[in-house]
């Protein structure tokens, strides 16, 4: 999925969304199926839900929580997108006033 801001916007108006597939090249302890087939892909907190992986407890702070392998799987799919929680400040942005266009299955930015 994409969001492309349109319009007059005010701020820091830029593309979010993904330029890879997903759910093609999610690994299979995060896949989510469905009549055989790979309809989604879960986060890595979501599928294993322990500190490491969802910055809770012991890894709630920016110097204890890194990212993952799969948060770096995601980050290479999404460059724009948030992949983790103290992921770089470049993937946070504000548009307002804006229209927006939402693309289901992009084929790239």
């Amino acid at each position: 999925m994409g969001v492309r801001p349109s319009g007059n916007g005010n701020g820091d108006c830029q593309y979010a969304g993904c330029i890879a597939d997903l759910n093609g090249n999610c690994p299979q302890e995060l896949q989510v199926m469905s009549s055989g087939a790979v309809v989604a892909c879960k986060s890595a907190c979501e599928a294993f839900d322990t500190p490491e992986f969802c910055c809770t407890g012991d890894h709630s702070t920016p110097g204890t929580c890194s990212p993952t392998q799969y948060s770096e799987m995601f980050k290479n799919a999404c460059p724009t997108a948030y992949s983790y929680a103290y992921d770089d400040a470049s993937s946070t942005c504000t548009c307002a006033g804006s229209d927006y266009l939402i693309t289901f299955c992009p084929t790239g930015s």
